[in-house]
């Protein structure tokens, strides 16, 4: 391949992990007892409408004070630290599907559903279903696995924690552009590897008639932004299908350099979320991960999250089968949506 002309990224963005815990006030909100009220006020007014969870909009949920804090967490996703915690909101006072809701009515105030996969679910549930992932069409969060970091497929993904596993679970996060410098500085010619295409697994989520699997790189690079995709865990899974080439020495090299860095103590930071925090990160600039976890007997009790996608307005680029999703998956939804209003 040509050689690129790489130049570190310096960003906001791109932080270690003494840096982040540093500037907690950027990025984690406590919420008080006005919000909350102010939450309920806009959850019963949902309810007066007949709405609950994917049906409400953002004229059903008013939020006349929370409002300016989401285009705030919208602003420093996309534009900023990638990251961004509310925590507080007492779940244990409603049930899940109002919690949900709550969850759902913030996320309109920070960009456009985008559906998680083809049957176009928009509010995903992070369960253990007993499933592993030895069968080739198991997602990750579909069991209590260790998963690796990685990005999920939207600009942004966002987190509202239901419940808690009895142990294990933790989340892990970590700057995509940070590693990025840091390869660029320690091992420029792996860095470079990471910008070529590596085959990934689609686990069974690909259209109709579609290869099993797709290319990718790591990194993109758009003018001045650079972009990270990356699961880690699809990539080696990718390797079972005739046509996919053995992954080189080379790139195992890049690979696990790049995993090393992610999962140092430099740049990791480590997070329990508890019942009731609402996380928002960007896929773009911003890795998460999460350990193996063993879970409650309660069925009710069990470690719960919703996860919401989202399209957010303010993002000024996606790498190139990022921006193809975009356009399928959105594209599709506006015009079902169409059809509805039309019917």
């Amino acid at each position: 391949m040509t050689h690129l002309d790489l130049s570190p990224v310096q960003s906001r963005a791109c932080w270690s992990s003494a840096d982040i815990r540093s500037a907690t006030k950027e990025w984690i909100y406590e919420l008080s007892a006005s919000d909350v009220d102010e939450l309920d006020a806009a959850l019963e007014h949902s309810r007066s409408r007949g709405l609950s969870g994917t049906r409400v909009t953002r004229d059903d949920f008013p939020l006349p004070t929370l409002g300016r804090l989401m285009d705030r967490v919208d602003s420093e996703v996309s534009r900023g630290l990638g990251i961004f915690l509310i925590r507080g909101l007492p779940v244990r006072n409603y049930s899940k599907e109002d919690a949900s809701t709550i969850f759902w009515g913030l996320g309109t105030y920070v960009g456009e559903p985008w559906p998680q996969n083809l049957q176009g679910d928009l509010l995903g549930n992070l369960l253990d279903t007993g499933k592993r992932t030895v069968d080739a069409n198991v997602r990750y969060y579909e069991t209590n696995e260790k998963l690796g970091f990685h990005t999920d497929g939207a600009d942004i993904v966002a987190l509202l924690c239901l419940r808690t596993s009895k142990s294990g679970g933790g989340n892990h996060f970590v700057s995509s552009v940070a590693v990025h410098d840091a390869m660029l500085e320690r091992a420029p010619e792996l860095l470079e590897c990471l910008y070529e295409p590596f085959c990934v697994d689609w686990r069974g989520d690909q259209a109709d008639g579609a290869p099993p699997y797709y290319t990718m790189p790591i990194f993109s690079r758009q003018s001045d932004s650079v972009s990270s995709f990356y699961l880690g865990e699809y990539i080696e899974s990718a390797q079972r299908f005739d046509g996919v080439p053995p992954l080189s020495d080379r790139q195992r090299e890049a690979l696990a350099c790049f995993d090393d860095l992610c999962m140092s103590d430099e740049f990791r930071i480590d997070l329990e979320q508890q019942p009731g925090d609402m996380s928002f990160i960007s896929n773009l600039v911003t890795l998460h991960a999460r350990e193996a976890f063993e879970d409650h007997d309660d069925p009710d009790e069990r470690r719960h999250l919703r996860r919401l996608w989202l399209a957010s307005s303010k993002t000024d680029h996606r790498p190139p089968l990022l921006q193809a999703l975009y356009d399928l998956r959105i594209g599709q939804r506006r015009r079902e949506k169409k059809l509805l209003q039309q019917s």
